[in-house]
């Protein structure tokens, strides 16, 4: 045992020199036999505790430095036993010898946020010099600018696990305490789904607790590449959220880009890393004035959900023993608040849950919750690759709710038993079933729905009959956000409560100001549980199916499918583009014949949206070509160039045809659009301009 320990210190004095190495070949700091010495004898030097450190995820926050400069700050906390001492808590005082020091560097090309913040390839992030720096010292002066020249109070920092998380962290506490951010707020392990960081911004107050509106943070930065893969060559990204828990708008990641080009110095420290894993309330005094404090990942987004839904009706319905569920978490960040609330909350069996381990790498998946990497969960509710049923597979012996999130947590996937929920129908089924969701219900309905442009036209024909104003905005959950937050930010009209979705799987309303995934799986419980009512044990549950086949005989369907055709070169994908908008906006549409099928173009836009909040403008989001079919319908094909990946382009071509007539609706998706994509494909030259002959991906 004493060898163990004195060996773990001795492993962790080398360590500490290799830091030293690091912040002297940074410039960071003066590399001094005071500054060795200093950092090896702050180990062993006598005191009456000692915590062990906690490799990989950040050292225990003693400092590295002794050079006569620092502030001689320090802060106590207590940490568990782990394993070595007995079982007692032992106290653990923490010396942050901290320098602020001020680092030249240049620009780096390339670092315009897309639609949701910042993102490439982790190697970018990793291995190119002062590249989290530069971004975060440019975020952080524009988030000052935008506060009126005065420097933020309290920021969150959190991120979806992926590789690198955790050393992004420790890298970007370090630049908001150098820069006098005041505190620091960082989830207890790193980790936090992107909907949970925007109630923590909306709902925390100094003490932990608060209602929505009552929260004190100023901001957040969310490490997270979302949907992208993870791992030490895949996809890293960071965004921010502002005050009011929405993504940052155009104009502020305009002027974060424009500080990158012209930046040539960040502010930073010479300290140590801190211990993620400490417990909840542990406090590191950074400098005399910056501390970080540890939070409850899960509290303030647990009291968002209870004030959304009825968590003792659906505790009651899902513990039927004719339910069962089955959740993917894709291993990323919303799986371990799905563990919190499906099985902690609503005592569902863990055997409900899948994949529910944050992961580095997300388990070497793609964590992305559609048809083609969901398919392990696909298979188990009793689907074939395209969303259609397979009808080997005896429908009774299946899941009654199938679902998943996506790498941040702010994605769902929703399924029944050999039954696929489009994104765009489960909007319009949440709008129509509105009564079954407290939050909705409690304040008479809707008084504002919105979609992204892409998305099909369902939800627009529920609104309608419903009588509730629906807005079409381009894709990207910001424009959403100004509608939400119209009364909130403008003293415009109150659009709460509000429904807003896109096609991509993202779903949400204003509980929050971020899409997220375990709500809309909380809203499609509650709808089952609300079109179960009355039904006895023994008696066959409503199902998934029968709730959507009747809406569609309703308000006729919506076939939809997006075709993604990843990875292509940009000048090709750009040369699509192009070609469209030269070919076919603006074209006299009778000049266009029907092919033997009868689908005729009968005219092409490309999509621009004036926000009626602030007035702002936004142009070229999506080219529009639409059709008219045989039967009259009418069909449309949108195709958008993706900014959310981190190399290459994504072309994606979104596919939608309405049919009123009933017995038609259990067509599969792909195979009633087939017809429709091999005229847009042919139209537009897509194989010919990308040598691509088939998509990527089809959900």
């Amino acid at each position: 045992l004493a060898f163990g320990f004195w060996g773990e210190i001795f492993c962790y004095d080398i360590y500490r020199l290799y830091r030293l190495l690091c912040l002297w070949r940074k410039g960071m700091m003066r590399l001094t036999a005071a500054s060795i010495g200093a950092a090896i004898l702050s180990t062993i030097e006598p005191s009456s505790s000692f915590a062990r450190p906690s490799f990989g995820i950040g050292a225990n926050g003693r400092s590295s430095s002794s050079n006569g400069v620092g502030d001689g700050v320090t802060s106590t906390c207590s940490l568990p036993s782990r394993g070595w001492a007995g079982g007692e808590t032992l106290s653990m005082s923490t010396a942050t010898d901290s320098e602020v020091v001020t680092v030249s560097t240049s620009p780096i090309e390339g670092m315009r946020p897309g639609t949701s913040g910042l993102r490439k390839k982790t190697t970018v992030w990793e291995m190119t010099e002062n590249y989290v720096e530069n971004f975060i010292q440019s975020l952080i002066d524009t988030a000052m600018e935008s506060n009126g020249g005065k420097m933020l109070d309290t920021v969150v920092v959190a991120g979806d696990g992926r590789y690198y998380n955790n050393d992004a962290i420790q890298t970007i506490a370090r630049v908001l305490a150098a820069n006098g951010v005041s505190n620091i707020w960082i989830p207890q392990d790193g980790i936090m789904s992107t909907p949970a960081v925007s109630a923590v911004i909306r709902r925390r107050t100094a003490d932990g607790s608060g209602e929505d509106g009552q929260g004190v943070a100023q901001g957040g930065i969310v490490l997270t590449a979302s949907h992208n893969p993870g791992g030490p060559e895949e996809d890293f990204g960071i965004k921010y959220n502002e005050g009011l828990g929405q993504p940052a708008g155009e104009e502020f990641t305009e002027t974060l880009y424009e500080k990158t080009l012209e930046i040539k110095s960040y502010r930073t420290l010479n300290s140590d890393g801190i211990d993620l894993s400490a417990p909840v309330g542990t406090e590191y005094q950074l400098t005399p004035t910056s501390k970080v404090t540890l939070i409850d990942p899960f509290e303030n987004y647990l009291d968002a959900l209870k004030s959304c839904f009825d968590f003792d009706g659906l505790k009651q319905f899902t513990s039927r023993p004719d339910f069962r569920m089955l959740f993917d978490g894709m291993h990323g960040a919303g799986s371990k608040f799905a563990r919190r609330v499906l099985v902690d909350e609503l005592g569902m069996p863990e055997s409900a849950l899948m994949r529910c381990d944050p992961l580095p790498d997300f388990g070497g998946c793609h964590p992305d919750p559609n048809l083609t990497y969901a398919s392990e969960l696909v298979k188990r509710m009793g689907l074939r690759a395209d969303g259609s049923a397979d009808d080997s597979v005896d429908a009774s012996s299946l899941p009654v709710l199938g679902a998943a999130n996506d790498g941040d947590g702010d994605r769902n996937l929703i399924a029944g038993a050999g039954f696929f929920v489009t994104p765009s129908d489960s909007m319009a089924l949440i709008c129509d079933n509105y009564d079954a969701i407290p939050q909705f219900a409690s304040k008479g309905g809707l008084n504002g729905v919105a979609r992204s442009m892409p998305s099909s036209a369902a939800l627009d024909v529920v609104a309608e009959a419903r009588g509730i104003p629906c807005f079409v905005t381009p894709t990207g959950w910001k424009f959403f956000g100004n509608l939400m937050s119209s009364k909130e930010s403008f003293d415009g009209k109150d659009y709460g409560p509000f429904l807003c979705g896109e096609e991509s799987f993202g779903t949400g309303s204003d509980h929050v100001r971020e899409k997220d995934g375990l709500w809309a799986v909380l809203a499609w419980m509650s709808i089952l549980s609300k079109a179960n009512e009355g039904v006895g044990e023994g008696e066959p549950l409503t199902s998934v199916r029968e709730i959507v086949t009747r809406h569609w005989a309703k308000y006729g369907r919506h076939f939809y499918c997006r075709y993604d055709y990843e990875g292509v070169e940009s000048e090709s994908a750009n040369a699509v583009m192009d070609f469209i908008r030269s070919s076919f906006v603006g074209s006299d549409s009778g000049t266009f014949e029907a092919n033997e099928a009868g689908i005729r173009l009968v005219g092409a836009e490309e999509f621009s949206y004036e926000d009626p909040v602030d007035g702002s403008r936004t142009s070229k989001q999506g080219l529009i070509l639409n059709f008219e079919l045989a039967s009259g319908d009418p069909a449309r094909v949108v195709f958008r160039l993706s900014g959310t990946g981190s190399s290459g382009a994504t072309i994606r071509m979104y596919l939608e045809r309405y049919e009123k007539d009933s017995s038609r609706h259990d067509m599969s998706a792909p195979v009633a659009l087939k017809e429709l994509a091999d005229v847009a494909l042919k139209l537009v030259k897509m194989e010919e301009t990308t040598t691509r002959n088939a998509p990527t991906v089809i959900t």
